[in-house]
């Protein structure tokens, strides 16, 4: 997701964004654990970007 696109979310929303990315992280790191090819690596360095993008924003809010 766009950084404009997850700024515009409430914190509830963020929250929920975070735990679908780092859920997401987890099954493709435990597929690469396991031996087997993923259909997309990039889709790993892609997810890690939204979560940080993600924490920057929360960071943001909470300030």
């Amino acid at each position: 997701m766009k950084f404009k696109e997850l700024s515009a979310l409430n914190k509830a929303d963020l929250e929920k964004k975070y735990q679908e990315a780092k859920l997401e992280l987890i099954k493709l790191n435990s597929q690469i654990a396991t031996g087997s090819n993923i259909k997309n690596p990039g889709q790993i360095k892609q997810l890690k970007k939204t979560i940080a993008k993600i924490k920057t924003i929360q960071k943001q809010k909470n300030e």
